[in-house]
């Protein structure tokens, strides 16, 4: 027996505000004079209604608010085929709604001029608002307002938003989007469930082809027959990577949408995920206070970037940061921050074999030696500038980066091969390295740092890294454990002359705030930020605060 599931709008409904069905004055045709016009009748009263359970063998697991009072999410499993099923449920509309939305959206596409393009996207809802009430005031057309609603709703949707899978889009809880050709349900990466199929689907090439085209169009590059290629990054910072036709991917247009985070990862959402523990996230503070170089290594959607981004957060808040990335995804709160990002050329590659225009990883590594910054952000190193970034964190500046490596050795073989090419004797600069994984436990999938190890030294007689291993998890009991030392305690000892007892004492201390942002559910990044910034400028200050909340 399915459960039905309504949202009421706060405000009247129906005739008298009764809850009577609404009701639609439809224009006069030629036969028929204005009073003439027939009146229909629309049942329903609520803006969106739960539908059944798409099969009998399906078990509801839970329905999330996307946009209330709006659009939501349900999560069914199908114990007969095992499978779970996302489902993006809207308003659902009368057959005369939509002969009316698809006449609504024909006029708007036709009246609204290119200085709407100029609007920041609340301005452009409410512009459309606007638009739609006045519409259908001139026309003579009654609605409740609950399909007034529906009508504004599917408007701000496909003008505003990002269509057919804006219910995606919006879902916090969703990752990665995925479409692999017409009439094929769309999949989604969850947080909760992994990779999960939709309900949603794009019927006809047409349709699909105008989505890609779109996405092109968001991300500011021309999609067609002769490029059918796109990659991109959208003005919200969803990362973009689609194909247009049957071009090149003969099941018809494709898409994968990597959604942008407008909250990023922070250490404290680190160890809610049990990615990491209080101790490691205090180390972390203490190399990045001390500009300790970092690459991050894992597999795909192992959460290499979010750790990073994480990390970053524990930069001085008075140093300068650059940041290098393919497509946006690194968000930090550093008012002295510079994001940059690669742009791709016109036309054909020359010599050097870039398009004119283009800029590349390289290029902005060169350009952000001249700019003089103190820590350098590279989101994913895997060509010839790697070589310059390891020439900057060996002339003293703090660089972090990501690879796709499963461990130290792994690592080197793709630092010291082609593409990347970078001598041996250079990776002595880089003092850690985190081995991020991706695991399947009883607890279901979940990411994990595996290792953190120190470089040490390079032995120049065997040619090999000299590694000490600080962290390590233990799969079995799901656990982080320290290893025993660290050679960053030691030059911390050494350069701040501390006794162990002292350096012992800083690193508990630190421990404390991280413990008291956990306890405190403070995973805000720019709450978050405050405090570690207030740290930085007065410590006792930040640890008498905290003592007196815990008191």
């Amino acid at each position: 027996m399915s459960t039905t599931f309504r949202v009421r709008i706060p405000h009247k409904v129906g005739p008298e505000g009764t809850g009577a069905p609404a009701r639609i004055r439809r224009p006069a045709t030629e036969e028929q004079d204005e009073e003439e016009a027939p009146v229909v009748d629309l049942p329903g009263t609520f803006i969106t209604a739960m539908p059944p359970l798409p099969d009998v063998d399906c078990e509801q697991l839970e329905v999330n608010a996307v946009t209330p009072p709006y659009s939501y999410s349900r999560v069914t499993y199908n114990d007969r085929t095992k499978e779970y099923l996302y489902e993006a449920i809207e308003p659902q509309l009368s057959g005369h709604e939509r002969e009316l939305l698809d006449h609504l959206k024909s006029t708007l596409t036709q009246i609204i001029g290119s200085e709407v393009a100029s609007l920041s996207a609340p301005e452009k809802r409410s512009f459309l608002r606007g638009e739609v009430e006045t519409y259908l005031a001139t026309r003579g057309i009654t609605l409740s307002p609950l399909s007034t609603e529906r009508m504004i709703y599917y408007i701000q949707r496909d003008f505003v938003g990002f269509g057919p899978v804006d219910v995606l889009i919006a879902d916090p809880l969703i990752e990665d989007i995925s479409c692999d050709g017409v009439e094929v349900p769309l999949f989604v990466f969850h947080s909760k469930y992994e990779s999960v199929r939709t309900d949603v689907a794009f019927p006809t090439e047409e349709s699909l082809n105008s989505f890609v085209i779109m996405l092109g169009q968001r991300c500011g590059k021309a999609v067609s027959v002769s490029s059918p290629i796109l990659d991109g990054t959208t003005v919200e910072g969803h990362r973009v990577q689609a194909t247009y036709g049957r071009e090149v991917t003969t099941r018809g247009g494709s898409f994968t949408i990597r959604r942008f985070k407008e909250k990023p990862f922070t250490p404290v959402d680190l160890i809610l995920n049990g990615s990491a523990s209080e101790e490691m996230i205090a180390y972390f503070w203490l190399a990045a206070e001390q500009g300790e170089s970092l690459i991050i290594c894992g597999g795909p959607a192992a959460g290499k970037t979010s750790t990073l981004n994480a990390i970053a957060l524990f930069i001085p808040p008075t140093s300068k940061i650059v940041s290098i990335e393919d497509t946006r995804e690194v968000n930090l709160p550093h008012e002295n921050w510079i994001p940059g990002a690669t742009r791709s050329g016109t036309g054909d590659r020359g010599p050097d074999g870039k398009a004119a225009g283009e800029v590349d990883m390289f290029d902005l590594v060169r350009a952000a030696l001249r700019q003089r910054p103190n820590y350098i952000i590279v989101g994913e190193v895997r060509g010839k500038e790697t070589y310059t970034m390891f020439q900057a964190m060996a002339t003293g500046h703090t660089t972090y980066s990501t690879m796709h490596a499963d461990s130290v050795k792994s690592m080197v073989n793709r630092l010291e091969n082609p593409p990347i090419n970078t001598p041996r004797i250079l990776l002595s600069a880089l003092n850690n390295v985190i081995i991020q994984i991706q695991a399947r436990t009883e607890k279901g999938v979940v990411r994990r740092l595996k290792q953190v190890l120190e470089i040490v030294g390079f032995e120049p007689e065997t040619n090999e890294l000299i590694t000490n291993t600080v962290y390590e998890w233990d799969p079995g009991s799901d656990k982080f454990t320290f290893k025993g030392h660290s050679f960053l305690f030691d030059k911390i000892m050494e350069i701040k002359n501390f006794t162990h007892e002292e350096m012992d004492a800083e690193f508990q201390r630190r421990v404390g705030v991280i413990h008291h942002l956990v306890s405190k559910g403070i995973n805000d990044h720019r709450q978050l930020w405050r405090l570690i910034s207030g740290y930085y400028k007065d410590p006792e200050e930040v640890m008498r605060r905290i003592t007196e909340a815990a008191a």
